[in-house]
C-alpha cells in the first residue's frame, strides 16, 4: 500500500465491509453487449517536420569529441533496439575527418536530430502503428534543439540521448531481455514492444490506470506501485480495442446505458417491435421508432455496464465498466467484448476510485452503491488511463514473457524495420520559409528546399 495515501489513515475493511454487504447481486445475462467502440481510421500519416532556420536554432558548432560521442552512441544503439544503419555512421565518420567544420556541423546535425527523434518517438512509422491514437506529449516536454544546444554546451551528447529512454522499469525490462534473445524472432519481438513504449508519454505519471489488452489485465498505478490488478475482457477481432490515453475524469455508480445503433439494429430494436414488454422487463426504456429509434437500459442489477463505468471522453466510446456476465472472467483468454473494457470485481474498482481518487468516504460510496441511482463521484484530480498493447512483459522473474498478439499487431511493426524509419521530427532550414504573397500574381511561387541544416 502507497504510504500517505488516502486508505493508509482507514482500515482496509472500513472500505471492503461495507463494500462486501451492499454489493448488487450479479446476475447472469448470456449474451449480453455493452457499448460498442466507434472504429476510427488508421493514421497513416507522418507528422510534418517542424521547421527552423539555422539562425533561429541558435546551435554551438560541433567540436571533434561531441561528433565522435555521437557516433559512439551510434554504433551502440542496438542495445536501444533501432539499428545504426538508419543513422549513416560512415558518412558522419567520414565527415569528422574531413577537417570541413560545415560540412561535419551538417552532418551530425542531421543524424542527432534523426536518432533523438527515434529514441524519443519510436521509429515506426504511424503507418505501422495499427489502432494507436495515443498522445505522446514528449515533442513538448523534450524539444529536441534545446536538447541538443545544450549537450553540446556541456559535452554530454551520449548521456543526452540515454536520457531519452522510457522511464518506466518494464522499458528497462525489455532493453535487458534484448541483450539475451535467442532467436531474431525473439530479438524483434523485443523491438516492437521498446517501440510501444517510446510511442507513449516517456513518462506515465504519477497516477494512472492501464489496461494491457493482450495480457487481458488492468492495473491501478499510484506513486509508482501498483495497488490494484483486476482481470479484464478486451474486444473481441472483429471489434478490436483501440490504443489511446484519455484522462479519467470520474466514476459513475449505478449507470444507465445508452444503446449504440448498432446494438439496437442486432437485436434490442426488434425486440422493442415484437415484444415491448419483454423489452421493459430487461429495463430498457426508448423514444421514437425505426431509424429514430432511441434506447436507454436503466440502472439495476441487469444493465449491461453493471454496477460502474470510469468516466473517460474519448472519440472511440471507449471506457472501463463492470458487467453482469461474471463468467467472462474465468476464461483464459478474454477477448469477447465490442471493445470497452470490462473489469473484474467491479466494486472494488470503483470503490478504490471513489475513495483514493474523488475524496469519498467508504460509508458514502457504500450508500450511492445501495441507493441504486445513478450517482457521479468526479475526481479531484483527473489522470490518464492507458489502453496499451505490450504482447511481451516482464515475467516476474527477471525475464520477460510473450504474449499472444490477439488482432495481428505486431507484424506490421516488424516489417517496418526493413523499411526507412519516422522522418526527423526537427529540421534546420538553410534559410527562412518563403513568404506567400496575399495577392493574385501569375509569377510561380517556388520554396527554398528543407533538408538538411544547409
Amino acid at each position: 500500500m502507497v504510504k500517505n495515501s488516502p486508505f493508509s489513515a482507514r482500515p482496509a475493511a472500513a472500505l471492503f465491509l461495507p463494500l462486501s454487504l451492499l454489493a448488487v447481486p450479479a446476475f447472469a445475462q448470456p449474451g449480453v453487449k455493452e457499448d460498442s467502440v466507434i472504429l476510427q481510421p488508421d493514421k497513416v500519416k507522418d507528422d510534418a517536420p517542424v521547421v527552423e532556420t539555422a539562425a533561429e536554432a541558435n546551435l554551438p558548432s560541433w567540436s571533434k569529441q561531441n561528433a565522435e560521442a555521437l557516433l559512439v552512441s551510434i554504433e551502440g544503439v542496438g542495445a536501444e533496439g533501432l539499428f545504426p544503419k538508419d543513422y549513416s555512421p560512415d558518412a558522419l565518420a567520414a565527415a569528422i575527418m574531413s577537417g570541413d567544420q560545415a560540412r561535419l556541423d551538417k552532418t551530425a546535425t542531421d543524424t542527432f536530430l534523426l536518432l533523438a527523434t527515434h529514441l524519443r518517438d519510436g521509429r515506426t512509422p504511424n503507418a505501422a502503428r495499427k489502432q494507436w491514437f495515443m498522445v505522446d506529449s514528449d515533442g513538448d516536454s523534450e524539444p529536441l534543439l534545446s536538447l541538443l544546444a545544450a549537450a553540446l554546451g556541456a559535452g554530454t551528447v551520449s548521456e543526452t540521448l540515454a536520457t531519452l529512454d522510457p522511464v518506466h522499469p518494464d522499458f528497462a525490462a525489455l532493453k535487458a531481455s534484448l541483450k539475451k534473445a535467442k532467436t531474431p524472432a525473439d530479438a524483434n519481438a523485443i523491438r516492437v514492444n521498446m517501440e510501444r513504449w517510446r510511442w507513449m508519454p516517456r513518462a506515465l505519471g504519477e497516477r494512472y490506470v492501464v489496461s494491457n489488452v493482450p495480457e487481458y489485465l488492468t492495473r491501478v498505478v499510484h506513486g509508482g506501485t501498483i495497488i490494484a490488478t483486476h482481470k479484464a475482457v478486451v474486444g473481441k477481432s472483429a471489434t478490436p480495442t483501440p490504443q489511446l490515453n484519455p484522462m479519467a475524469t470520474g466514476i459513475i455508480v449505478n449507470p444507465t446505458w445508452t444503446l449504440p445503433r448498432s446494438i439496437i439494429n442486432e437485436g434490442i430494436g426488434a425486440t422493442i417491435a415484437r415484444n415491448p414488454g419483454s423489452a421493459r422487463a430487461q429495463g430498457y426504456t426508448w423514444t421514437g421508432s425505426g431509424k429514430t429509434l432511441s434506447v436507454v437500459q436503466k440502472a439495476g442489477p441487469g444493465n449491461a455496464l453493471g454496477v460502474m463505468k470510469m468516466e473517460m471522453l474519448n472519440p472511440h466510446a471507449i471506457y472501463l465498466h463492470d458487467t453482469p456476465s461474471k463468467g467472462a472472467f474465468a476464461a483464459a483468454v478474454r477477448a469477447f467484448s465490442h471493445g470497452c473494457i470490462r473489469t473484474e470485481r467491479a466494486l472494488h474498482f470503483s470503490g478504490l476510485m471513489a475513495v483514493m481518487f474523488a475524496g469519498k468516504s467508504p460509508e458514502e460510496f457504500g450508500e450511492a452503491i445501495a441507493s441504486g441511482e445513478t450517482t457521479r463521484f468526479g475526481f479531484d484530480n483527473p489522470f490518464p488511463v492507458y489502453v496499451a498493447y505490450w504482447t511481451v512483459v516482464p515475467d516476474g522473474k527477471g525475464g520477460v514473457k510473450k504474449l499472444a498478439d490477439i488482432y495481428g499487431r505486431d507484424a506490421p511493426v516488424v516489417a517496418s524495420f526493413a523499411k526507412p524509419g519516422r522522418p526527423t521530427a526537427t529540421i534546420i532550414a538553410p534559410t527562412p520559409p518563403a513568404v506567400v504573397p496575399t495577392v493574385t500574381t501569375t509569377a510561380r511561387v517556388t520554396t527554398p528546399g528543407t533538408s538538411g541544416i544547409y
